[in-house]
């Protein structure tokens, strides 16, 4: 197991603002009538896996092999496949719901346009939207991961009003926003949003 993977699993369980918003992002997959879910960004799968335990048909997509072998052993039962948000291979109107759990953290501010495009195109009209992100302004350059490899990666930190208008370019209605831990130095936040029907 990579030390990132290590590092977030049981994350869910001590995060109680994190379970909530999943399991509100679960009921309103089931009132969209269900369907499959794609994971963008899914890392080492826990979260897909999560989602599976609240009865979504979840299936998880990662720009890393090496973070979908993980998901694959550790999760033989769900399906993974390795691609990028930035031309999702899935066919329009294919999926009930998105959910890119602290995933566009990587993606530059030009690029995020064209992702949330991708993820309008996939999704279903009026079908739930879940983004979750770092709070901030700045962005935050890597040269070392956990395990102490070099490594190269840039993580955005955004403001919440600054991602719904973004998503809002890209035709969804925003329906509810989360800021957890405020008064930390990196709060995190979640948007839920619905593709115009």
């Amino acid at each position: 197991m990579t030390p990132y993977a290590e590092k977030v699993r049981g994350l869910l369980d001590g995060s109680p603002y994190l379970r909530a918003s999943l399991e509100l992002f679960a009921e309103l997959v089931r009132d969209s009538g269900g369907g499959p879910v794609a994971d963008v960004g899914c890392g080492p799968g826990y979260v897909t896996r999560h989602l599976h335990g609240l009865g979504v048909d979840a299936f998880g997509i990662d720009l890393s092999p090496e973070m979908i072998a993980i998901a694959r052993r550790d999760y033989p039962d769900l399906q993974f496949e390795v691609g990028t948000m930035t031309d999702l291979d899935l066919t329009d109107d294919s999926v009930t719901g998105v959910l890119a759990f602290w995933s566009v953290i990587h993606v530059p501010d030009h690029s995020l346009p064209g992702v949330f495009g991708q993820f309008r195109r996939v999704l279903r009209p009026g079908g739930p939207l879940l983004v979750g992100f770092h709070v901030g302004d700045e962005t935050r350059h890597t040269s070392e991961c956990y395990s102490g490899r070099s490594i190269n990666v840039d993580s955005y930190r955004r403001q919440p009003d600054q991602v719904a208008r973004r998503l809002r370019e890209a035709g969804f209605t925003i329906e509810a926003e989360l800021v957890m831990r405020p008064d930390e130095e990196v709060p995190g936040a979640i948007i839920l949003a619905r593709g115009h029907v």
